[in-house]
């Protein structure tokens, strides 16, 4: 078991590693989330599985606090409502349970961000297309390959790895780092 653990450790280190050379997108991600909140905007976020729990999470530390004690900022996770998502799924279909929220919610100027580690979530894309329908910034979040994800959104962070459990993990290490980029710029 101990060798098991050190594997995963290492492996885990090693995809980190190889993502300090996305920070030119992080820094792009950052600051398009800086422009959004300065603009008075929201940001807007969501994904399936592993991706919803993350895009809960940071919408969470934008809304309550990261680092600092300052006023809250406007984020909402997609994920959350069960209502919503239940009824969206049964009167229209599951692939459109975040489009729809996005038709009633986002904006122009808000920044949409869709997490999905394979990129081909059809819910997902579904909601980005609608969001850039109605004039948000859309940012993806996804694996190696980028998936659909990559040909519809404005920016994408693609993990340098294929192994779910490795990409969410740097997932919400980049979540961490925007949130940190964001407080410190705006306060």
């Amino acid at each position: 078991m101990k060798q098991k653990i050190l594997d995963i450790l290492n492996e885990s280190i090693s995809v980190k590693e190889k993502s300090k050379s996305l920070a030119d997108v992080i820094e792009k991600i950052s600051q398009e989330v800086v422009k959004c909140y300065k603009n008075n905007k929201k940001v807007v976020l969501l994904g399936n599985g592993g991706s919803a729990a993350d895009a809960q999470h940071i919408a969470t530390e934008f809304v309550s606090r990261f680092e600092k004690e300052r006023k809250a900022l406007p984020a909402m996770a997609l994920n959350t409502n069960t209502s919503s998502l239940t009824a969206i799924g049964n009167d229209y279909s599951f692939d459109k349970v975040f489009s729809r929220q996005i038709e009633a919610f986002v904006q122009k100027g808000d920044v949409v961000i869709a997490i999905s580690t394979s990129g081909n979530s059809k819910n997902v894309i579904d909601a980005v297309e609608q969001a850039k329908k109605q004039g948000a910034v859309t940012v993806g979040f996804a694996g190696e390959s980028g998936g659909k994800l990559k040909d519809v959104c404005d920016i994408i962070f693609r993990v340098p790895s294929k192994n779910t459990a490795r990409i969410q993990e740097v997932h919400i290490t980049v979540g961490h780092i925007i949130c940190k980029l964001v407080e410190d710029e705006l306060f």
